[in-house]
């Protein structure tokens, strides 16, 4: 009994060993959640690239907006969109999250950053590692990136908001301005050419205050902001609120203080987050442009990059369902600004 024994046990570990013993099979991915290798053998689809998409920040309305365009773009494109980016506009975690995707090997980044100096590095990290880099809605530092898609030329913007302010109070307006982050380069730069345009075209326009007023993204700081102008300018006519979170946050404090007859409030937002406003009469007038076709361009061009598709000197884009845009040098152009008002806004959702 014990010999059967005994065999047994020896004829049930040798069929251990042997079912164990099978060739080491490639992972489809390495530890890292990098996509499998490009390389293919004949015949062979190849990978589905991954794109990551970063806004300044999540969960407001105007990046709700862009991230809706990502998505279309990257299914008609058929990629893989990582669409993510901080909860507040902080550059460091910008920083943290595109160091998480150097390591897992996306094909390429499209970025909006909230300080073009601090983000530089990890960037100019991202392109060693082979990954293209895009800027969208604000710019990188050019050295840090591959291509900027702008939504609309900077002076283009700046004038459209001048004009804006100067048909309703006067080309002698005494305004004020509230931007977000001091740190953002799209919204210095709007500022500067503002200034620009206001000393050739306006130069009897007064801006009351030497440093605009910031409101970090935060409506409810901007209500708060605003509401202390309101007190401290008692000759203010107008106030430019140059984001999608300042400008309704402006909204609140003219409404709440009854000021919408004595000061004209413009700026850039999204219909959505204004129609309250222009609905009872708060803001007459404010500018922006189409968010979901940005983010959808920004997708567009981070894929055509990634697959070396943009070619140098080229004047336009083929965008697909925007037709061709525009491209100067390293800037691919999504279009003019648009004047929102009450007769129009209904026409937009987003």
């Amino acid at each position: 009994m014990k010999t059967w024994c005994v065999i047994l046990v020896a004829v049930f570990s040798a069929l251990v060993i042997l079912c164990g013993c099978k060739p080491n099979q490639p992972d489809a991915t390495d530890k890292s959640g990098a996509a499998p290798d490009s390389s293919t053998s004949q015949g062979e689809s190849p990978r589905q690239l991954t794109i990551g998409v970063m806004p300044k920040l999540i969960g407001i309305d105007f990046f709700n907006a862009t991230e809706r365009g990502a998505k279309q773009a990257a299914a008609e494109l058929d990629v893989r969109l990582v669409y993510d980016g901080p909860v507040t506009n902080d550059v460091q975690q910008q920083v943290q999250m595109i160091e998480t995707w150097i390591s897992k090997k996306y094909d390429a980044i499209a970025v909006a950053p909230n300080d073009p100096d601090a983000i530089a590095p990890v960037l100019q990290e991202a392109r060693a590692a082979g990954i293209k880099v895009i800027a969208w809605d604000a710019d990188a530092r050019k050295d840090a990136r591959d291509f900027f898609v702008n939504q609309c030329t900077s002076e283009s913007v700046a004038r459209t908001l001048m004009d804006v302010m100067a048909s309703a109070v006067g080309p002698e307006a005494k305004y004020l301005i509230l931007t977000g982050s001091l740190t953002a380069a799209n919204q210095n730069i709007w500022m500067r050419e503002m200034e620009k345009y206001r000393q050739e075209k306006y130069p009897n326009m007064v801006n009351l205050s030497k440093d605009p007023k910031a409101s970090e993204e935060d409506k409810e700081l901007a209500t708060q902001v605003t509401a202390d102008c309101l007190k401290t300018y008692p000759e203010l006519q107008g106030i430019f609120a140059i984001t999608s979170v300042a400008l309704p946050g402006a909204a609140e404090a003219i409404r709440n203080a009854q000021a919408a007859d004595r000061v004209f409030l413009t700026g850039l937002s999204t219909p959505n987050m204004m129609r309250e406003y222009v609905k009872d009469g708060t803001v007459k007038k404010f500018v922006l442009w189409n968010a979901v076709d940005l983010g959808y361009l920004a997708v567009r061009v981070a894929v055509a990059a990634a697959k070396d598709e943009i070619k140098p000197g080229a004047t336009t884009f083929d965008a697909g369902r925007l037709g061709a845009v525009k491209v100067v040098g390293d800037e691919i152009i999504l279009g003019d600004p648009i004047v929102f008002d009450s007769n129009n806004i209904d026409q937009f959702d987003f």
